[in-house]
């Protein structure tokens, strides 16, 4: 399974992270700020307190993503910058 080993909160709402694997990716979080304890997360400055944990993305207030969804749902840093992102 894919582990995130750094995290890096940017301002417009993405994720950028490295795993096990060596891989660096980005996550766009913004689909997920409107579901239930996510909310918490529209603010900038919690978001912003993303720190790696239990091989996931976690925040203040018990708040994580399984690390398989920010795997699965991410990109490569290659295609976010061919896209631009």
């Amino acid at each position: 399974m894919e582990c995130v080993t750094h995290v890096v909160a940017r301002d417009d709402l993405h994720l950028e992270l490295m795993f096990n694997t060596g891989e660096q990716r980005l996550f766009d979080a913004r689909p997920y700020l409107n579901r239930g304890a996510f909310v918490r997360l529209q603010d900038p400055a919690l978001f912003r307190q993303a720190y790696v944990a239990f091989d996931t993305v976690c925040w203040p207030g018990e708040l994580d993503i399984a690390p398989e969804t920010l795997y699965d749902r991410s990109v490569t840093a290659e295609h976010a910058a061919l896209e631009g992102a």
